[in-house]
């Protein structure tokens, strides 16, 4: 407009109220369309090299999509994102030089990584640990006056520690029990059977122990699911099996009741299994327990039930039975798989497979094709989100070339991969999808509504308590598409690379 402008002094040379008119208008026309742009910041990850990478350039895309963001609308608060403090992780840093075991706490915890707030560990030992151990190893301890968290003392509380010392604005930590010791169970096996009903008020005993325990190290726990995985494993690894209602009963009676009467504030989540249609029956029964949902502060969730689905039905039946109640994805992992090292086109390939590959039912197979891992992890975040989940958390953050160490040798991957023997440090393409999240969706953050018009993208927003607003888009295609982003009236236009996710931070507060 102001060229515009230009050539009418030039050739009709108006007098000099006519062109003052015109410089005036000028400028206002080019406030105005400057003050409906949007300030936005704009990290990719892609399968052609980005790695979190703040774009200022943009390649040529041939269509655009229309992103408009509805900030009227809003949905749930979010609790957090991480991963989980495991034996091996731990037991893996000891391994490294000091040098290497900060790097990589600073990329998951610090403020120049993915700042994760939001972490889950293992009560007692699990697959992700050297071997067997319960803090209440002595059979008959009722009183558990021998109950001690010493096996935690070299690696874990260490790792926990360093990782508080490292975060600036913290974490929240879930703490999960594989099994309870074996001498409580029917089987007097670490693996599969149940807890004996005479052990109920020994075993919430138990868990109250556990928190003066952690919190003597400085440590607090901010919940705990009841039992990882109450179906069962098929006794490979720690379990110990629950109903329904056999976990209602030790929830209302014993573990809600303890914990309250020992004076802690922790929440209380439920299942923590697959998202499948087992979730609806628990969700049934859970909250149709009056004295049982008054204990239960939520439902966790996993996600290995499929490579693909990420079950929206079954999370908005979760929601609905529950909808003041947290719905937190607890676990996920590329599982059944020895980790590739130093191959990043790997995980962007569609060629990893887990453990229904395999070893599905007939009627579930169609659930576990072949799938690409960062896909796996981009649309199951975004799936979850965008279906009330309020919290995500990875499982090992850290393993080893083998996919371990694990007692039970179930090896899967993690987004840090390293060498000991080597002190080498590999951060996979996981890791850097995982930061499109947990960096810039922060503890406290609103989801808000959008519409876009692009079938093949996928997108979810949410308004952070700093005023800005964080977009993460999915782009699984091989096309660069074009993103023209809206939000009360005002734009940014940019463009997203094939195979690829963006999160856009709009800084317009």
């Amino acid at each position: 407009m102001t060229t515009g402008a230009r050539y009418i002094v030039e050739t009709r040379r108006p007098q000099s109220s006519y062109l003052l008119f015109w410089v005036v208008l000028a400028f206002l026309i080019s406030s105005c369309m400057q003050s409906k742009s949007l300030d936005v910041e704009v990290y990719e990850t892609s399968a052609s090299g980005h790695k979190l990478t703040r774009l200022s350039e943009f390649p040529t895309a041939h269509t655009t999509a229309e992103v408009n963001l509805l900030p009227e609308e809003a949905f749930q608060t979010i609790t957090g994102f991480g991963g989980a403090f495991t034996e091996a992780s731990a037991h893996l840093l000891n391994c490294l030089s000091q040098e290497k075991r900060a790097r990589i706490l600073e990329a998951y915890f610090g403020d120049t990584g993915a700042r994760y707030s939001l972490t889950r560990t293992h009560i007692n030992s699990c697959d992700f640990s050297l071997g067997n151990y319960s803090y209440a190893p002595v059979p008959g301890d009722v009183t558990l006056k021998n109950f001690s968290i010493a096996e935690d003392l070299n690696d874990l509380i260490p790792m926990i520690k360093e990782a508080m010392a490292v975060s600036k604005d913290g974490f929240r930590i879930i703490a999960s029990p594989w099994t309870a010791p074996p001498w409580m169970k029917d089987n007097k096996d670490w693996r599969g059977g149940k807890l004996l009903p005479k052990y109920y008020p020994v075993w919430a005993l138990f868990f109250s122990k556990y928190l003066d325990a952690y919190k003597a190290q400085g440590i607090d726990i901010w919940g705990f699911t009841v039992e990882n995985e109450p179906l069962g494993n098929d006794s490979n690894w720690e379990s110990m099996h629950y109903t329904p209602e056999e976990m209602n009963e030790f929830v209302k009676k014993h573990l809600g009741p303890r914990l309250k009467a020992d004076g802690h504030e922790v929440k209380i989540l439920g299942f923590d299994q697959n998202r499948d249609e087992e979730l609806n029956k628990w969700t049934d029964a859970m909250y149709g327990d009056e004295a049982a949902a008054a204990f239960y502060d939520g439902t966790a969730v996993h996600w290995y039930a499929s490579t693909y689905d990420y079950f929206p039905d079954a999370l908005l039946y979760a929601h609905r039975k529950a909808p003041g109640k947290h719905l937190i994805n607890t676990e996920a992992c590329v599982d059944a798989q020895v980790p590739q090292w130093q191959n990043d086109a790997w995980y962007w390939a569609q060629e990893a497979t887990d453990w229904g590959w395999t070893w599905a039912p007939d009627d579930q197979k169609h659930l576990h094709p072949k799938y690409v891992p960062v896909f796996r992890y981009a649309r199951d975040i975004i799936g979850c989100l965008n279906h009330w989940v309020d919290g995500w958390v990875d499982w090992n953050m850290v393993l080893d070339r083998q996919g371990g160490p694990n007692w039970a040798k179930n090896w899967c991957t993690a987004p840090v991969i390293v060498d000991p023997e080597q002190d080498e440090v590999y951060f996979t393409p996981l890791y850097y999808a995982l930061a499109h999240f947990s960096r810039f969706i922060r503890p406290g953050a609103l989801r808000i509504g959008f519409k876009h018009n692009d079938s093949d993208l996928m997108v979810t927003a949410v308004r952070n308590p700093d005023g800005s607003t964080a977009v993460v888009l999915f782009n699984p295609t091989v096309q660069v598409k074009g993103i023209r982003l809206t939000m009360q009236g005002k734009t940014a236009g940019f463009s997203i690379a094939a195979k690829a996710i963006q999160t856009v931070v709009i800084l317009d507060k």
